[in-house]
């Protein structure tokens, strides 16, 4: 059979159109176009998601508990850690006239160090009500970004509240991390990426959660404190802060996000997210409309601020949150304005006065039942060293975890391997269901084959393999009566019409081979910029990952070389690097695969191929070990995490299909 035989009679049919094709035909494909088009698409698919389906009060508070439960797991917090002693310690007082600000420090989990300063009005009177503030990016170097933000917690003291200001976990006094994947450019040198943190389902976004629940733990501690009365509000990143800590307990009250929360049109068709940090996002493997987040709130009281000329928090956006949630409001009361409303002032996107003074009254008044108006008078300002919690940096914990708190945040699989083939069965299945619900959610049980668009003047295969998508395929090999039929996936950087070096000593002669370059390499490479890395952080909010569509493209080609191959033919998979893992999860969903072939394998998702939560859950050495009985070369895999892989193949009772070279 020559390989592209049944792709020429396809051709013939469908030669010059391209099924979803995103550009006029005169217009020549670019994977910049394909690729913004197909995440414009997912994101409408996702938009019309809002409440989970729910249409009704008692269908939605149904369906809360689970939702809750998969929202803390998006943050890397399900199940939920121990609360750990806070270790909750004041390092000093400053005294004002009628206001005083206590500096402190406490470790929400241990050795993960949150520096704050608490403002209490100077005389208490019973138990005050208390607002938790949190701060968005502004760098103030050693002094930490509360002290940008301590006009919020003078005016609140001064007007009966205790204020609980906490520093970010990127730009406190013990400075972490919030961009991982966005890329951080330092001097000449390329932009840093820690892709690994959506391998972990890992964002910085859980750590700003957590700190946030803890400091709750801790306002209701002490003393001066109705426990009973606690709003939580904040800026920029700190509104983002702001939902998340709401969202995840009850505890709050009022919530006031404030120029901290879009949607999915705005964050990914609109590409927002270009002018956020990791911070201001879940890991969507739930693939939730945006919004859903905001309603866990409801009923309790929210407004959402932001002004007018926000670049990085449209207006459009507003609207559709508005509509949205006050559909949800009104299913708890006939005036949902009460309870739920958003406010908009003039300006950009800054801590300006009309802001603060919204989110005031909104707060006094469902704490406080205070309707009366309010203003802002000339606020004393602090020497920023002043509210520094470590004054010297020899008074900085030497046990602090914040700069690598990301490496231990997110536990961690540990998988035992089986001792035998019902071990290995059951662990088989156990994995199998928790890829499907948590890696490649919302996978059908066969992925369709792929398409046949076009074939170019150079034997190029243009494939669709979803709507939307376009692959690249080179049939590098085509001998007259082929034995077998190798499918290599290329990395990106990998020539698309070339046999690369090391397929020469797998192929044989009678074999033929196809080169595939799935989504984002070859001709049709999208455009890279880091930062801001808009297609692959864009995928995390949609609940995928580029290279998991890339195991859809190897799966699609490959039921495509099953479904036309007329002598039913052996189909082998293959990849160097990376694009061995690749064809390896492949070949775990598509049973026409029968053997893979992994050359100079990473031992560990950490260096890629990158799915969400996939180090949740297993590494690559499991991966490769549920693909027993199949056959399957190792080459180059000297990582002595690949004896997890050998045991394994022992354990399923095929040993001797697991070849190592």
């Amino acid at each position: 059979m020559k390989l592209a035989r049944c792709a020429l009679a396809a051709v013939a049919l469908a030669a010059g159109t391209l099924a979803a094709q995103p550009q006029p035909a005169s217009e020549p494909l670019t994977g910049d176009a394909l690729i913004e088009n197909y995440l414009r698409r997912e994101t409408a698919v996702l938009s019309e998601r809002f409440l989970d389906g729910a249409r009704t009060k008692d269908e939605w508070e149904q369906k809360r508990g689970q939702l809750t439960k998969q929202y803390l797991d998006m943050l890397g917090l399900w199940p939920l850690p121990e609360r750990t002693p806070l270790q909750a310690t004041v390092t000093g007082q400053l005294e004002f006239d009628h206001f005083r600000v206590e500096k402190l420090h406490f470790q929400s989990k241990p050795g993960l160090y949150v520096t704050a300063n608490l403002y209490l009005p100077r005389k208490v009177e019973g138990k005050l009500p208390a607002v938790l503030y949190l701060c968005g990016h502004s760098n103030r170097g050693r002094d930490g970004n509360k002290t940008a933000y301590q006009h919020h917690g003078v005016w609140l003291a001064l007007n009966g509240y205790a204020c609980l200001v906490l520093d970010t976990l990127q730009l406190g006094e013990i400075p972490g991390i919030h961009h991982g994947t966005y890329g951080i450019r330092r001097g000449k040198e390329p932009a840093e990426t820690r892709w690994w943190w959506q391998a972990a389902g890992y964002t910085p976004a859980g750590v700003e959660c957590w700190n946030g629940v803890r400091a709750l733990d801790y306002l209701q501690s002490r003393p001066e404190v109705d426990p009973e009365r606690i709003a939580v509000t904040g800026l920029s990143g700190g509104g983002a802060a702001t939902v998340w800590i709401a969202a995840a307990d009850d505890r709050v009250k009022v919530a006031v996000p404030v120029s901290g929360i879009s949607d999915l049109e705005s964050y990914v068709a609109d590409k927002i997210i270009n002018g956020h940090c990791d911070c201001m996002f879940l890991i969507n493997t739930y693939r939730w409309e945006w919004t859903t987040i905001l309603a866990l709130i409801a009923p309790r009281p929210l407004l959402v601020l932001n002004s007018g000329h926000d670049p990085i928090f449209p207006m459009p956006g507003n609207e559709r949150i508005r509509a949205r949630l006050e559909s949800l409001y009104k299913l708890y009361t006939p005036r949902p304005e009460t309870l739920f409303d958003i406010g908009v002032t003039p300006g950009g996107h800054q801590d300006n006065q009309e802001l603060r003074l919204m989110a005031y009254k909104w707060i006094n008044r469902h704490l406080k039942k205070d309707t009366s108006e309010i203003r802002e008078p000339p606020l004393p300002k602090i020497n920023p060293k002043e509210l520094r919690v470590f004054p010297e940096d020899k008074d900085i914990p030497a046990d602090a975890l914040n700069g690598k708190i990301d490496e231990t945040f997110v536990p961690r699989a540990s998988v035992k391997p089986p001792a035998n083939a019902d071990e290995f069965q059951q662990l088989r299945r156990q994995l199998t269901d928790q890829l499907r619900t948590r890696v490649f959610r919302e996978w059908p049980e066969q992925v369709p084959a792929a398409e046949v668009l076009k074939e170019e003047k150079d034997n190029r295969i243009l494939f669709g393999t979803e709507p939307g998508i376009a692959v690249v395929a080179y049939p590098a090999v085509r001998p007259k009566n082929p034995e077998r039929l190798w499918l290599l996936v290329l990395n990106a950087d990998e020539p698309e019409s070339q046999l690369p070096a090391w397929a020469k000593g797998l192929v044989g002669e009678r074999d033929s081979v196809l080169l595939l370059s799935p989504r984002g390499c070859g001709k049709l490479a999208w455009s890279r910029k880091s930062p801001p890395n808009y297609v692959e952080r864009a995928h995390a909010l949609l609940g995928r990952t580029v290279d998991t569509g890339r195991v859809w493209d190897v799966q699609a080609v490959a039921r495509w070389l099953h479904e036309t191959d007329e002598n039913n033919l052996a189909i082998l998979v293959a990849g160097r690097g990376p694009a061995g893992v690749l064809a390896a999860y492949a070949a775990l969903f598509e049973s026409s695969i029968s053997e893979v072939v992994l050359v100079d394998p990473p031992a560990s998702h950490k260096d890629g191929p990158i799915f969400l939560n996939i180090l949740r859950i297993m590494d690559v050495p499991e991966a490769v070990g549920l693909l027993a009985p199949r056959p399957v070369t190792l080459v180059n895999a000297r990582d002595h995490g690949f004896e997890r892989t050998v045991q394994m193949f022992k354990a399923a009772g095929a040993e001797g299909k697991l070849k190592q070279k």
